[in-house]
């Protein structure tokens, strides 16, 4: 049985896994002790640029359109462009590019990431599964490790990465925040009343770990009708403004609902679809 002093240390709802600023009372603290580094390095032969996340403190908002929207963007302006889908249990990526193949292997056993008919690098556990559909049911420890290796193990050669975060800040997103050096994230909300608290979440955990926010972006910001073009709110009104004046972080995208761009996800053909403008300045 555990004695008192013990069970104080196994404290893990106070740990921050930032031994400068966390108040848990546990043995890797102490006075002269170093904080300890999470960091994985990126293997000696791959080569990444800046690394942006995307991120959203709820699921259903349209993270991964924004992803991809975002990567098919800084391609078409002619960088080298990468997608690492953190989102290991409800992967999307591949299908919004249309692609299946496996990742190949190197000579020294690196992951090769399939690349999309515009060239950009893909890595995925859809892409390792025997088929598509096939549920990913790991626990928190093994799906973090996973989001590790896709960045350590993997051939990467690209200017830009863009990360497609799951939604919450839980373990992956604790994971590539401590792991990956990761330039900035662009937060992804939706126009309701609970914006500001899923923002709040992401503003918060982001400032905690000293992640740079570059922006949020509203998607679903309405919907635009096929035939008369017009944008109805279907979704309430935006808050959008209030909240970014708020924090003080710029809005980079207002995006309506569009069939088009659901349909060429779909279809997986995203790369040549008309996207939505997205202020992308002071990321590439």
């Amino acid at each position: 049985m555990a004695n008192e002093e013990n069970m104080n240390y196994d404290n893990t709802e106070e740990c921050t896994h930032d031994c400068s600023t966390c108040g848990a009372n546990c043995p890797s603290k102490g006075a002269d002790q170093e904080p300890v580094d999470f960091a994985a390095h990126l293997n000696p032969k791959s080569r990444v640029g800046k690394v942006y996340a995307v991120v959203s403190g709820k699921g259903g908002v349209g993270k991964s359109f924004v992803t991809c929207a975002l990567a098919v963007k800084c391609r078409r302006e002619g960088h080298a462009v990468a997608i690492l889908d953190a989102d290991i249990t409800g992967p999307s990526v591949p299908k919004a590019f249309g692609i299946d193949e496996k990742p190949g292997v190197s000579d020294d056993n690196l992951m090769i990431p399939p690349v999309t008919s515009t060239s950009i690098q893909v890595l995925s556990t859809n892409l390792l599964l025997m088929t598509q559909t096939d549920p990913v049911v790991w626990r928190g420890p093994m799906i973090a490790g996973v989001v590790t290796q896709f960045w350590t193990d993997a051939l990467w050669n690209a200017d830009y990465m863009f990360v497609d975060m799951p939604p919450g800040t839980g373990d992956v997103p604790l994971t590539v925040f401590q792991s990956l050096p990761v330039d900035g994230i662009v937060i992804v909300t939706s126009p309701q009343d609970l914006v500001g608290m899923i923002v709040e979440k992401a503003v918060n955990m982001a400032r905690m770990m000293n992640i740079p926010i570059v922006g949020l972006v509203e998607n679903m910001s309405g919907f635009k009708c096929s035939r008369c073009g017009e944008i109805h709110e279907i979704f309430g009104k935006s808050h959008i403004d209030e909240v970014a004046k708020k924090y003080g972080i710029p809005v980079l995208a207002k995006i309506p609902l569009d069939p088009l761009n659901a349909k060429a996800m779909d279809d997986g053909l995203i790369e040549y679809a008309k996207l939505p403008e997205i202020k992308t300045d002071d990321m590439f």
